[in-house]
């Protein structure tokens, strides 16, 4: 296992700076479920971190607010039953948030108007649902649906 944790092509955080805790896992297991700690915590001091750029740390810290305490990010994996495979899990997913805390942020949205043709579908899609609805609306002006209104009224409520 290498030693850097790489984040992506310019950031790599030395080992020095990350620190593994290891504990007893819960869930089910084997024969050595009490016996081995396979659950990893992997924290990263970002508030102190000399691997990352100045700009890089204050958009880390603003970004990661919600998950900091004390300017340290704490990742905990469990998933698997060997120690190697969460400590690589927990790895991934620490470079994964940095990745993501530190990346450049998406360029504001340029609110469009819709389009004529769009406009004319949904308008003409309007029309067609008012035309379904109109073909099941009750006409009393039809003596032949009033007569059979007033059945399907009377039979439906039991008085015949």
């Amino acid at each position: 296992m290498p030693d850097d944790l790489r984040v992506n092509s310019w950031l790599a955080i030395p080992a020095a700076e990350l620190h593994e805790r290891f504990s007893r896992s819960s869930g089910p297991g084997g024969q050595s479920v009490n016996t081995a700690d396979s659950r990893v915590e992997l924290s990263f001091d970002v508030e102190h971190s000399a691997a990352l750029p100045e700009w890089a740390r204050t958009r880390a810290l603003e970004r990661l607010a919600g998950r900091l305490v004390g300017g340290v990010l704490t990742i905990a994996a469990s998933e698997q039953r060997s120690q190697l495979a969460n400590r690589q899990a927990a790895r991934a997913r620490l470079a994964d948030l940095l990745r993501d805390a530190i990346a450049p942020p998406p360029r504001p949205r340029v609110p469009t108007r819709p389009g004529r043709a769009a406009n004319e579908r949904r308008l003409q899609a309007k029309r067609s649902r008012a035309a379904v609805k109109r073909t099941r609306r009750y006409d009393d002006r039809n003596p032949d649906l009033a007569r059979w209104a007033a059945e399907a009224s009377i039979t439906r409520h039991g008085q015949r």
